[in-house]
């Protein structure tokens, strides 16, 4: 049986909420479920999201954007929001018991060559790892 669902949510799910289901995901065990989705789904993961995670030793060449109604009928224990769109946007989920919003700039909309914008997503993805590493470290000790 598969444990209720962490739920990472955004508005397009091409960048922040990848971010930090990649960095969730490898901060905690086999007793946790992450995901991410979008109210709007961009239908694609930001190449410069992926290409910030390979610098860390994250893989997320495998996600693919979703939208958050694919959970409606899933257990979802907590959500997450990673953008003020998606908070405001955000369903309540049946049987969900926690929510939290954290905020991140939108590093899709840096600008200028391939390595100013690579500039930006350091920046969000290691603000988003800051607050999720502490996130995850809060979780695998209340279990214990």
């Amino acid at each position: 049986m598969k444990p209720p669902a962490i739920l990472i949510l955004c508005t397009g799910n091409s960048c922040r909420s990848h971010l930090a289901e990649g960095i969730l995901r490898a901060a905690l065990d086999e007793n946790f479920r992450v995901e991410s989705a979008g109210s709007k789904p961009a239908g694609y993961v930001h190449p410069l999201a992926i290409k910030a995670m390979a610098e860390i030793g994250t893989d997320i060449s495998g996600h693919h954007s979703k939208h958050m109604d694919e959970f409606l009928s899933d257990e979802v224990k907590t959500v997450i929001t990673v953008c003020g769109n998606a908070d405001q946007a955000c369903p309540m989920f049946p049987g969900q018991m926690n929510r939290h919003h954290w905020g991140f700039d939108d590093p899709a909309h840096a600008t200028g060559s391939e390595e100013e914008q690579m500039v930006v997503f350091r920046r969000v993805r290691d603000e988003i790892a800051k607050v999720f590493r502490a996130y995850a470290a809060g979780l695998l000790d209340a279990g214990k």
